[in-house]
């Protein structure tokens, strides 16, 4: 536990109460992350510093939710109901793992990763959006009681076709990459010209080991039978648990889409969900996400059809069967660099960006990536330590790890060196040299 997480001005609100914790719950958790690793000693610090961060998060909040009521904040009940989530759902399940595990190193990490990630981005967006800095995505989501009897349905459904016995993972799920992902988007529109959006996201083998263990074939991968089978079985479970949601009925299905990755990505950042719910139903991941999207802006992706449909269900499996492209993952927090490389690379390699390395972990955790490129400096998690914490996760150490930094003088190159990343690249390279470098080691390996 050897980080460091640093406070930085742009965490300031300017609202003192808020603030001055703020300061404190960072303060706390980075004497937790330096903390021994070793002895009884180290182990009861942890358990005395667990207790005290938790104490000034429960302060926190009722000082944060206290001021938010005395502007009279539009966003409250949303804040208040994200406090909750962390104080009644998180906190108690990491602290279940951490009293089953006798306050176990990796158990005190996990808690310290989760309560570090969920305070930097919490600061950094939800509280942000009380002084008008940022809008929350969240600010649209139903309530607890509508979320609670969403999820419900689809565990029971799930159970019900197809014996998958099936857990909430998130209840704020961002649109990340999961595995092989199939992104079906569903259409419905009411007579006043009113329209909810239904995405639904399978991973790739949760179709074949569901779907395509119920028809007669030897098939281990997506085909088009498969994927029509989908199509209309995802209907018919979409409809069921629209009946737990009276105002439903009077909707009816106007189109649907069968969309890449990017597509999903840009049609998600855009919209604030009522409902983005992610299951690990144990033979693969399920997202069910739910939008009102009454002013939507125009679409350009392909509506299937009646006299079309043949054709794109046929050639969006195609595009699953491509030749596998090779995954490289771009962590950086520079917006500007991570659409650099995605634009660098994205023809002949799978792209995804992460812009932090906790957020990192996670996308390597859903989609193992063949090598990663990763930013040296970056703030709160720098390169280095990033760098640790993927080595510290067994199943990680042989991803290929690529520093990229803006630094040549003598001293920063001997640093990088000294952490035996697999290679190195300079941000101020030509673009087309640093294409070349990653090439160069996809082509070696072949050889």
């Amino acid at each position: 536990m050897g980080n460091q997480l640093e406070w930085q001005e742009r965490y300031n609100l300017g609202i003192d109460i808020i603030d001055k914790e703020h300061k404190k719950l960072f303060g706390i958790l980075n004497k937790l992350l330096t903390t021994g690793k070793e002895g009884e000693k180290s182990r009861w610090a942890c358990q005395e510093g667990i207790k005290y961060f938790k104490d000034h998060a429960m302060k926190h909040f009722s000082e944060e939710e206290a001021y938010m009521a005395s502007i009279h904040y539009i966003g409250y009940d949303t804040h208040r109901r994200l406090h909750d989530n962390f104080r009644k759902k998180m906190l108690p399940a990491l602290e279940k793992e951490l009293k089953q595990t006798a306050y176990s190193e990796e158990s005190v990490n996990h808690f310290l990763g989760v309560c570090t990630g969920w305070l930097i981005g919490h600061t950094l967006t939800e509280d942000r959006a009380i002084i008008g800095k940022k809008p929350s995505k969240w600010e649209e989501l139903m309530p607890d009681n509508e979320q609670e009897i969403m999820a419900k349905t689809i565990i029971h459904l799930l159970r019900d076709l197809f014996q998958l016995e099936a857990k909430v993972i998130s209840e704020c799920y961002s649109g990340e990459r999961f595995g092989k992902g199939i992104y079906y988007r569903l259409n419905y529109e009411n007579r006043k010209g009113e329209r909810w959006e239904i995405i639904l996201v399978f991973e790739e083998k949760l179709i074949v080991n569901t779907i395509g263990s119920l028809l007669d074939t030897d098939a281990s991968t997506l085909n088009v039978l498969m994927m029509n089978a989908t199509r209309f079985t995802a209907q018919q479970f979409v409809n069921r648990v629209s009946e737990q949601f009276p105002s439903a009925e009077l909707y009816e299905m106007k189109e649907e889409n069968l969309l890449t990755y990017d597509q999903f990505q840009r049609v998600f950042d855009r919209k604030r969900p009522q409902f983005s719910l992610l299951f690990d139903t144990g033979k693969g991941y399920l997202a069910y996400c739910v939008t009102a999207p009454h002013l939507r802006a125009g679409e350009s992706e392909t509506a299937i059809k009646a006299e079309n449909a043949l054709t794109e269900v046929k050639k969006y499996v195609d595009s699953t069967k491509e030749d596998k492209k090779k995954k490289i993952l771009v962590v950086d927090d520079s917006e500007l660099v991570r659409e650099a490389m995605k634009r660098l690379f994205g023809t002949d390699y799978e792209v995804t960006a992460a812009n932090s390395g906790l957020a990192a972990i996670r996308c390597i955790t859903l989609n193992r990536p063949d090598l990663i490129l990763l930013d040296y400096e970056m703030p709160v998690c720098d390169g280095s330590q990033v760098l640790e914490m993927i080595r510290a996760e067994e199943d990680f150490t042989d991803i290929p790890v690529f520093f990229l930094t803006g630094r040549v003088d003598k001293e920063s190159v001997q640093k990088v060196i000294a952490l035996k990343p697999t290679g190195y690249l300079v941000k101020t390279q030509n673009l087309s040299e640093i294409k070349k470098g990653i090439d160069a080691f996809f082509d070696g390996k072949k050889s």
